[in-house]
């Protein structure tokens, strides 16, 4: 990852959300189908996590080192990509259950323990 970027640790920012509002959202946005129309809804928290913060928060939950590597940037990659709910929240009532990054790793580093080979129910 980049540690150019115009943000305050030099990650880039990104909006991340959890599995469970991804999929909340899912069925409220099916629930709100009109027939010939199309309708698009961003989701997010609105707010943002640099890959750093990502990483120190994997670290912080699993209580492992994780290695990074810092590299050169992607051509044309923005220091911050953050959604605007706005349309969902306003249509469909969505808010995010878990808002905070701490509590998104940990959920799905909870769901990794106990499913160490993902969906596959081989041993």
């Amino acid at each position: 990852f980049g540690d150019d970027y115009d943000t305050p640790d030099g990650t880039c920012i990104r909006d991340y959300i959890h599995v469970c509002d991804l999929s909340d959202a899912h069925i409220l946005a099916a629930g709100a189908i009109e027939p010939g129309r199309v309708k698009v809804y961003n989701l997010g928290n609105g707010e943002g996590f640099s890959v750093r913060q990502v990483i120190e928060t994997c670290c912080e939950v699993t209580d492992f080192d994780i290695p990074a590597r810092v590299a050169q940037r992607r051509p044309g990659d923005p220091d911050r990509l953050v959604a605007s709910s706005t349309r969902a929240v306003s249509e469909l009532s969505w808010q995010p259950k878990f808002p905070y990054l701490k509590e998104i790793v940990a959920h799905a580093w909870q769901w990794h323990r106990k499913h160490p080979h993902g969906y596959d129910g081989a041993k």
